[in-house]
């Protein structure tokens, strides 16, 4: 597996818009180079519950969030069922 840092200077824009036709939420990363990433809601509510949960503690240092399949009765009415959970 690669892995790739992206810095700031990297990103050109981020563009977050519901597609035509769609009821969520994308958020597209184009980098100064040409790719795209695209994320869909889940996945950006997923950075964004870590992000806040880290910056708002007074010491706490990691997050992880590991995806998941649940079971239609282990999550919230509407929710899909592949869900990206705290470790732990």
């Amino acid at each position: 597996m690669d892995r790739r840092v992206i810095c700031n200077a990297e990103v050109a824009e981020i563009e977050l818009s519901v597609p035509e036709n769609h009821r969520h939420l994308r958020t597209t990363l184009r980098l100064a180079g040409g790719d795209e990433l695209v994320l869909q809601e889940a996945t950006v509510a997923a950075l964004v519950r870590g992000y806040v949960a880290i910056k708002t503690h007074p010491v706490r240092q990691k997050v992880r969030l590991v995806g998941c399949e649940l079971e239609e009765d282990r999550r919230k009415q509407g929710f899909a069922s592949w869900q990206l959970l705290e470790e732990g």
